[in-house]
């Protein structure tokens, strides 16, 4: 069985993934049928490339995407555009529905955002109460 999985690359403690089509047998960082795409985790927000043809190339032949790799072809709106594709959705349908995705997208990453910063902004205040609260005295012994 083919699995699209991924295969670790960089240096230590500097993670860079490939994204690749190997046998479900041979050893994460072993032999692969072909390179589909990169990751990278470190990158703010983290870099995700798909070669989309060889993607569905792939898929269409029955290679399985390990949870990872599915994570993150939903995270770049790869696994939607794989479902209406095999749905039989014509390429209008398919754009519409991705349009109509991306838009949903960014509105999320824009709430992201906001909760990151409105959390960052309720930790400082926290911290600058604690600080200015006097020291507590030690209990008479």
């Amino acid at each position: 069985m083919v699995k699209l999985r991924l295969r670790r690359i960089g240096k230590k403690k500097q993670p860079v993934y490939k994204i690749v089509a190997a046998h479900s047998e041979s050893p994460r960082d072993g032999k692969f049928l072909e390179a589909i795409g990169t990751y990278h985790p470190q990158q703010n927000p983290a870099g995700i490339e798909f070669k989309e043809t060889r993607l569905f190339y792939w898929l269409k032949r029955g290679a399985k995407a390990t949870d990872t790799v599915l994570g993150l072809m939903k995270q770049k709106g790869m696994w939607l555009k794989w479902q209406l594709m095999k749905n039989g959705k014509d390429e209008a349908a398919i754009a519409a529905e991705l349009e109509k995705w991306q838009v949903l997208h960014a509105s999320k990453l824009v709430r992201k955002a906001d909760k990151k910063a409105s959390l960052k902004k309720k930790k400082k205040a926290a911290a600058e109460v604690a600080s200015a609260a006097p020291p507590t005295e030690a209990p008479a012994a």
